[in-house]
């Protein structure tokens, strides 16, 4: 978001005329929402230095250990499944406001916890509001983005993942010294209440108020951004494509045998472009034209976690540890690795609607293979632990520069607009399920092959997510949905209806 947004319409876009005050508005808008963001990858990466102290607290075993990073996890698969339905039916930001609160007594329930139980208790809610964030925030951002710089913003949802984890890292350091893991978690509700408070001056977004009938805030809304008359414009693009909501406020719309709602939006646009057509369901997505932007969404959401990413950021601390280094100096160690992984994530987003998504993806996923390999032997040939290190950031490099950011920047393009919400559920619910069984089972595996096997399997994977890419994974940098979905028909050879 360092440049300024292209208000006028261009080739890319439908979107209307913004005034520079609407522009620094909409800016604002989306940098508020990722609050959430943060909040992800707060509440996901202030386990990893937490659990070196609480595992002596409580006396956990290795099973344990892993049970507390991954049960998160598990609720973030329950959150991200509902989202969708729940976002279609109630809006976004009643949604994102709920979500804050689940945050916030996640983690109180963490920082009070009394032993074991308690503390999955707490991490289960954190996951709750997680997952739903994860699917929820990408929607919101996907509204309210022209799609000349949908990348860029949409983005910034990773971006402000990696910024949470890195300030979680670094709460980790400031309370190692005195060992006070539950001051670590009580930081993570700073930032829960401040989202429950922005929701109160969030927008709901444009394009679920008109297919919901309520145009007339939707106007309201789009005035305060729009030059005149841009409001009226939207709602009559929207309804000369005949999806203006009926009588059901927009519920009950047919579906065309493609999946799709008939009448539905512009394609590839934010409020201004383009407005989704009602609740998707299951059924719709698995429509043969539909079929292939899920299959890639979910395939894509496994393989970011197979790749091991995860076994990095939760467990850095413990794996330093392993290597011989304190506890201490082991979580100043993983600060190194949230760093570079912000400053990556930024370079991503700068290069993401400049180069496109699939030079980012395959050359991330060749990078990543070839440092987490390295990383095996590093640790089979028991190595110097700076040297380890090493390896785990250029593993981080490679992650931050692709399959991070712009994983979710696809999931926010690949579906059609009427089946944009449930998709990203979908895809956020692979997501979450295929890092929970990841993080519960990576300790477990360490334990019977040893790390350097284990790193191997992950750089095997990379080089599988190589072909999957290159074979099945469309280009989608500027291009509007129904584009993308003829690329992505061609490639899975896929019926059009």
């Amino acid at each position: 978001m360092s440049e300024a947004l292209n208000t006028r319409p261009t080739a890319e876009s439908d979107f209307v005329d913004l005034t520079p005050r609407g522009e620094r508005t909409v800016r604002g808008w989306a940098m508020s929402i990722t609050i959430g963001s943060f909040l992800f990858g707060f509440d996901t990466g202030i386990i990893s230095g937490a659990l070196l102290f609480i595992r002596e607290d409580f006396g956990l075993n290795s099973f344990e250990q892993s049970s507390v990073v991954s049960v998160l996890l598990l609720g973030a698969v329950v959150g991200a499944l509902l989202s969708g339905r729940v976002a279609d039916r109630h809006g976004r930001r009643p949604l994102l406001a709920g979500l804050g609160v689940l945050f916030f007594l996640g983690i109180v329930l963490a920082a009070l916890a009394n032993g074991y139980w308690m503390l999955l208790l707490g991490r289960v809610v954190m996951g709750l509001a997680v997952g739903g964030v994860s699917a929820t925030v990408p929607t919101y951002l996907g509204e309210m983005a022209p799609a000349q710089i949908r990348g860029r913003v949409l983005g910034l949802n990773q971006l402000l993942i990696t910024i949470g984890l890195l300030v979680s890292y670094l709460v980790n350091w400031a309370f190692a010294e005195s060992e006070q893991w539950r001051g670590m978690f009580w930081i993570g509700g700073v930032p829960s209440v401040l989202l429950v408070l922005v929701c109160l001056w969030l927008p709901e977004s444009p394009v679920w108020l008109i297919t919901h009938g309520r145009t007339d805030r939707a106007r309201k809304i789009l005035d305060r951004v729009t030059e005149p008359g841009g409001a009226d414009r939207v709602v009559a693009r929207y309804e000369e494509t005949g999806g203006a909501p009926g009588r059901d406020g927009g519920r009950d719309r047919a579906v065309r045998p493609d999946g799709r709602h008939r009448g539905g939006p512009t394609p590839g646009a934010g409020p201004a472009e383009d407005a989704e057509g009602g609740s998707s369901t299951l059924r719709a997505l698995w429509a043969p034209a539909v079929r292939p932007a899920l299959l890639v969404g979910v395939i894509l959401a496994a393989l970011q976690q197979f790749c091991g990413i995860n076994t990095i950021l939760y467990y850095a601390p413990t794996i330093m540890g392993e290597a011989g280094l304190s506890a201490s100096r082991s979580i100043y160690y993983s600060v190194f690795i949230g760093v570079v992984n912000v400053i990556v994530t930024i370079v991503s987003v700068y290069l993401v609607d400049r180069i496109g998504r699939r030079p980012l993806l395959l050359l991330s996923l060749v990078g990543m293979g070839v440092s987490i390999a390295l990383l095996g032997v590093a640790f089979s040939a028991e190595l110097d632990p700076v040297l380890m290190l090493v390896f785990m950031l250029l593993y981080i490099v490679a992650f931050g520069v692709g399959m991070g950011p712009v994983f979710w920047v696809l999931l926010g393009e690949l579906f059609p607009p009427a089946q944009r919400a449930e998709g990203s559920s979908a895809g956020s619910t692979v997501n979450w399920l295929s890092n929970f069984v990841v993080s519960l089972l990576f300790l477990p595996l360490i334990q019977a092959i040893g790390h350097g096997p284990t790193f191997w399997i992950f750089a095997v994977i990379c080089v599988l997510g190589v072909a999957f890419v290159a074979r099945w994974v469309p280009e989608t940098r500027g291009r509007h949905a129904d584009e993308v979905g003829e690329d992505l028909r061609r490639r899975w050879n896929a019926p059009a209806t």
